[in-house]
This record gives C-alpha cells, sequence and structure tokens, in this order.
C-alpha cells in the first residue's frame, strides 16, 4: 500500500470512529442493570432460582466477590473497599458462607446439581490470607457436588500481593486457572494509574503457576489508560507475548467518572480517545495474532490449544458478567458483597454496601439490592445478543429484516456489517463497531433514549 492509500484509509478510519463514538453498553447481560424493572423480591428470585434448579438438566456456576483491596488503583470500576485492615477477612468468609447456606437451604436442589464453575473475583482475592482462601473454599466445596473433569474453578491475582502460599492454597482447593491483573507494563502509566507493578513481579508469578499445575493462565490488560502511547503498547504487547499467558483480556478503559470519582483525578488530555485509543488495541492484536493467539469476541485473545478458542469453533462459547467463557451454565450464583446472580428468567444482584450485606445476612435474609424478572421478548434479545456478541453473526426473525436494514443501513453502507438473506453478519472491519451494531437488539434502550451518559463510549 502507498504512502498516499494509508493516508486515505487512515483519514477513512478517522471518521468512522469520529462517527460511531458513543456511549453504549458492553452487554454482559441483556437487559443492561440501567435498564433493569419491576425489581424482583427476594421470593420471586427464589422461585425463579427454584424453577431452573429443579430441572434435571440444570448446571450452575459460583461467583464469590471479595472486595477488599489494599490500594486504589485509578482506572478501577469494580465494586472495592480500600482498607489495609486484614481483621476484615475472617468475618466476611464467615458471611458468605452463611449465605450460600441460606441459598442451599431455600433451594436445596442445587447441592444435587453439578457446580461447573467457581470463580473469586474482586477487589483482590488474594486480600486474604493462603489459610483464610482454604478456611472459604473447603467448606463451601464441601457442601456441592463437584465432579472432577467437568470442575473449572479460576481466581483473579494481584501479583503485587500474590504470593506462591496463595496459589498453592488454590491449587489444593482444584483451581487450575489464574487470571493477573496486568493492564500495563509501562512504569510511567503505572504510576498515574496506582498501580506499580514491576515486569519482574508477573514473570515470577507466572511461573510459579505453571511450576505448580496450573493449566491456564491469563492477563488483563486495558487499553485507553493516561499516558499510553504506540510505543508503550508495543512493548507491553510484546512483554505480553514473551511470557506467553494462555489467554489475554484486551479492555477498553471505561472512563465513567459519575460512577467512579477517582477517574477525574485524569485530565481529559492525558486519555488516549477516538482513532488514537483504538491504535493502541489494534497495535496489540496484530502482535498477538502474529503470536499464534486467536482473537474472541471483541477483547478477548487466547492460544490455539486453550478452551476458549476450542469453545469458539464449537460454538458453545458464552457471554456473561464475567466476560467470555467457553460454556453456558443455566444458574449463575453469585455470593459477597454487590454480587450478581442470572437464572434464565431472572437477574439479582446483592446489596452494594458491606454494612448491609452483612446485615441482611446476620438476621437470615438472601441480601437483595435489586433485580429484573425477564419477560419472553428480554429473553429473546438476550438470546440473540449472546449469539451476535460471540459468534459475530445471527438469525433474523422475518419481522426484524426490515427494521434491521433501516436501522443498520449506516453501518452497512460503511462496509461494517452486511446481510445475507435473514443473517446478520459483523464483517471485519466492523469488529471495532460490534458494540454499535448490538444496538439494534436492545429495544429497552432504544426506546428510552437517555438523556443523560450512562455506558462508557464504544470504542
Amino acid at each position: 500500500m502507498s504512502t498516499s492509500e494509508k493516508h486515505v484509509k487512515q483519514g477513512v478510519t478517522t471518521n468512522l470512529f469520529d462517527k460511531y463514538d458513543v456511549p453504549v453498553p458492553r452487554y454482559t447481560s441483556y437487559p443492561t442493570v440501567p435498564f433493569w424493572t419491576d425489581d424482583p423480591t427476594t421470593e420471586q428470585w427464589l422461585a425463579e432460582l427454584r424453577k431452573a434448579a429443579r430441572d434435571p438438566e440444570c448446571s450452575w456456576a459460583i461467583y464469590i466477590h471479595i472486595p477488599f483491596c489494599e490500594s486504589l488503583c485509578t482506572f478501577c470500576g469494580c465494586n472495592n473497599v480500600i482498607t489495609t485492615d486484614h481483621g476484615r477477612e475472617e468475618p466476611y468468609i464467615a458471611m458468605v458462607l452463611r449465605e450460600l447456606d441460606l441459598y442451599l437451604e431455600a433451594v436445596p436442589e442445587l447441592a444435587d446439581r453439578p457446580l461447573r464453575q467457581l470463580h473469586l473475583g474482586g477487589g483482590t482475592p488474594t486480600f486474604m490470607s493462603p489459610e483464610n482462601l482454604t478456611s472459604l473454599l473447603e467448606p463451601a466445596l464441601a457442601k456441592l457436588k463437584v465432579r472432577s473433569g467437568v470442575f473449572d474453578a479460576s481466581a483473579e491475582v494481584n501479583p503485587r500481593v500474590t504470593t506462591p502460599e496463595h496459589l498453592r492454597a488454590l491449587y489444593d482447593a482444584g483451581f487450575t486457572r489464574v487470571s493477573m491483573g496486568v493492564q500495563d507494563f509501562d512504569p510511567h502509566v503505572q504510576y498515574l494509574v496506582n498501580r506499580v507493578q514491576p515486569f519482574e513481579i508477573t514473570r515470577d508469578l507466572t511461573v510459579a503457576a505453571r511450576e505448580m499445575g496450573y493449566t491456564s493462565v491469563n492477563y488483563d490488560l486495558i487499553y485507553g489508560l493516561p499516558k499510553q502511547t504506540r510505543d508503550s503498547m508495543r512493548n507491553t504487547a510484546e512483554l505480553t507475548v514473551q511470557l506467553r499467558p494462555d489467554r489475554i483480556a484486551l479492555y477498553s478503559f471505561a472512563k465513567v467518572p459519575w460512577i467512579k470519582p477517582a477517574q477525574r483525578l485524569f485530565k481529559d488530555e492525558d486519555l488516549p480517545e477516538g482513532p488514537d485509543k483504538r491504535e493502541l488495541y489494534e497495535i496489540a492484536r496484530e502482535i498477538f495474532l502474529d503470536a499464534g493467539y486467536v482473537e474472541i469476541g471483541m477483547d478477548h485473545f487466547a492460544l490455539a490449544h486453550d478452551p476458549l478458542s476450542q469453545s469458539q469453533i464449537t460454538g458453545e462459547i458464552h457471554r456473561n458478567f464475567m466476560g467470555y467463557t467457553e460454556f453456558r451454565t443455566s444458574i449463575l450464583l453469585g455470593l459477597g458483597v454487590s454480587a450478581i446472580s442470572e437464572s434464565p428468567t431472572c437477574f439479582h444482584q446483592n446489596r452494594k454496601k458491606v454494612n448491609e450485606w452483612d446485615k441482611d445476612l446476620q438476621q437470615g435474609r438472601i441480601p437483595t439490592y435489586r433485580g429484573h424478572l425477564l419477560n419472553e421478548e428480554d429473553r429473546h434479545q438476550r438470546q440473540q445478543i449472546l449469539e451476535f456478541m460471540t459468534r459475530l453473526r445471527v438469525e433474523l426473525d422475518p419481522e426484524q429484516v426490515d427494521e434491521a436494514k433501516q436501522f443498520l443501513a449506516p453501518m452497512v453502507e460503511d462496509g461494517l456489517v452486511e446481510f445475507s438473506g435473514r443473517e446478520l453478519r459483523l464483517l471485519e472491519k466492523g469488529k471495532p463497531f460490534l458494540r454499535n451494531a448490538t444496538v439494534f437488539f436492545d429495544r429497552r434502550l432504544r426506546s428510552a433514549e437517555p438523556r443523560t451518559q450512562i455506558f462508557s463510549m464504544s470504542i
């Protein structure tokens, strides 16, 4: 390609980013949380959970949220509690186990259904001592049906505070995957986001996990952080490839200062946006693909042998609140403060403040904060969104075709999506704009037309 052709191409791409860089959801659920309505009571939620658990084919997953962090990473959008008081560990563990007991009492069928997945997220799960991780996991798993060969356990770990003893405690409990928070290897970027983490720390923990027997190591990276440059992103991607994690999640920085005030510490001019921001992703993407990784959906990569890559081939790949996963379960049960659960017909979120969550559990109540009962249209739209977000193509209903062609006409004209009969397909050029195309299926967002920004930008 000549220099003039490159300039033309860059100009066209820039125009597309200017056109489509608008606030849209990430679609880890549908309806998205801001559009949850008809908040179900705890009893309604439990009734929907029982309905799902009584199906003999039911399988389920557990997500445990551990909110504690010793320091605040200013890019973070998670529900966290910043503290150095490790005396909070044991009371929190006791309440998570109490919450699990309440669910098993209310829905006893769960104990008879195979537990397929267990994920520890945060916060920082390895804020807890190795001994306390064991005191959480051993009694929890002893109550459940865990079968070798069909159980997948993973944990998010912060390399700055995670020791080989932490890895051993998790491994002995059946964990075979770890996800390491890296974000960026550049020291200046790390300083600006308050997460100084030398390369050697990540390298040594990766080596320790593999020597211990972990079969999968994931790195979480973020593009769009303050002062990231083309060169720094290239260096981060090359260092990542050097350590060769089995999976990579390359997330777009979600700028939501109205939710996370710490993000106001960034100056707008420090943050790459639009085409400059997306170029950071493309630099890393090219390096990962050249190194043998397979692109998964809109922000994940995996080596060809990894189950996530294989699930994309078989069509079993799924997307939920934890991102892309290699299979779908009937139930995702969230335990811990702010944790979100889902069944085929209902979403449920726990109370978001530790003291309120704890008080409910002390009084023997499921700590309900909010939720959503899915109507028939919600369930259908959710399935179409899942298919489009995971397979990049979806079959439309006959009555959707004309409306879709009208709504997505600009994206068709720009060569981002195409129609083949009733099938909608995302084209290679359209991958940066997957979220934009998915909006067609989001009836609630389109009918509401929010006047204030409630989602991060699409790029």
